[in-house]
């Protein structure tokens, strides 16, 4: 039987830095529907194992390829064995889904079970595939809806669908972080990146007149408690951090689309979720706590010097 593996290695196979880009998708889709409490960090550790899991699952299905290209991972390395791999992935499933049946009961399970399911089905199939992008993205919307599962998911829907459009960025970025690109795909992602930044900024349904105000007040009790205003310019200086801190990197990787370049791109886009999360949360009415989320950002961006998040 080998040797159970070192910690170290543990971490570095299930990414674990890059899972500070996950608890602000739930808050993001609690503040939406009106449910952000207690039981939302619950939500948020469901999502942490489903994330984690999806990440130990990449590289156990990945393993032959990254022998070639990523040797110093730890599956093709040895420090961890393609059987104990697949035993991570699994494990964290069965946690995720069991903390998120205890935290928010059948309505969470009933979308923490699809999100699974294509965690797995991208890991699996569609990774490299056209499907990639899209079933990537459909991951992180369905992570906010998981967050929003307690209350009116409906309400959680434009949080969900904006931070999905942020991942099909990322995701297509990541397909030339080995190979390296040409100039068009980091200035495709940047005109995406700004079209979700003005996307989050923007308060939903500010247009939508006095009556569909009134009706999102039960949302938003947050955003009546804030001084006038506090909460509107708390998202838009939240997503302007978002578009700076992702689109940097991006332009540098236009200027040189190296893989090196494109490798930081795909990293900027996986630690600036969280000022995107954090400016949605503020959308909704909890500034403070959207600011609290975008913290993350710094702090996901020491740790992954450390610990790839790619």
């Amino acid at each position: 039987m080998p040797d159970l593996p070192a910690p170290r290695d543990l971490i570095a196979l299930v990414r674990a830095p890059a899972a500070l880009s996950v608890p602000g998708d739930a808050i993001a889709g609690a503040a939406a529907a009106g449910t952000l409490g207690p039981r939302t960090g619950g939500l948020a550790a469901a999502s942490i194992c489903l994330y984690w899991a999806g990440m130990a699952a990449n590289d156990w299905a990945d393993r032959d390829l990254d022998a070639i290209e990523r040797p110093e991972r730890p599956v093709p390395s040895g420090r961890v064995t393609p059987g104990q791999a697949l035993a991570v992935a699994s494990g964290l499933t069965a946690a995720g889904l069991g903390i998120a049946a205890l935290a928010g009961g059948r309505r969470a399970l009933a979308v923490a079970a699809p999100l699974a399911g294509a965690v797995w089905t991208y890991d699996l199939w569609a990774k490299d595939t056209a499907a990639g992008p899209p079933m990537m993205a459909l991951c992180r919307g369905l992570d906010v809806l998981l967050g929003a599962s307690g209350g009116r998911i409906r309400a959680a829907l434009p949080a969900a669908l904006t931070m999905a459009a942020h991942t099909a960025t990322v995701t297509a970025l990541s397909r030339r972080e080995v190979s390296g690109g040409s100039p068009a795909l980091p200035g495709a992602t940047l005109a995406a990146t700004a079209a979700v930044a003005a996307a989050a900024a923007r308060r939903h349904g500010a247009s939508a007149g006095p009556a569909a105000a009134a009706r999102r007040q039960p949302v938003s009790r947050g955003w009546r408690a804030a001084p006038a205003g506090w909460p509107a310019a708390a998202c838009v200086a939240l997503a302007g951090w978002y578009a700076a801190w992702y689109g940097s990197a991006q332009v540098r990787a236009a200027a040189d689309p190296s893989a090196s370049r494109i490798r930081s791109a795909v990293g900027a886009g996986i630690t600036g979720m969280a000022p995107l999360q954090g400016a949605l949360t503020a959308r909704a009415g909890n500034p403070v706590t959207g600011m609290a989320v975008a913290a993350a950002a710094p702090v996901a961006g020491l740790l992954t010097k450390r610990v790839s998040a790619t």
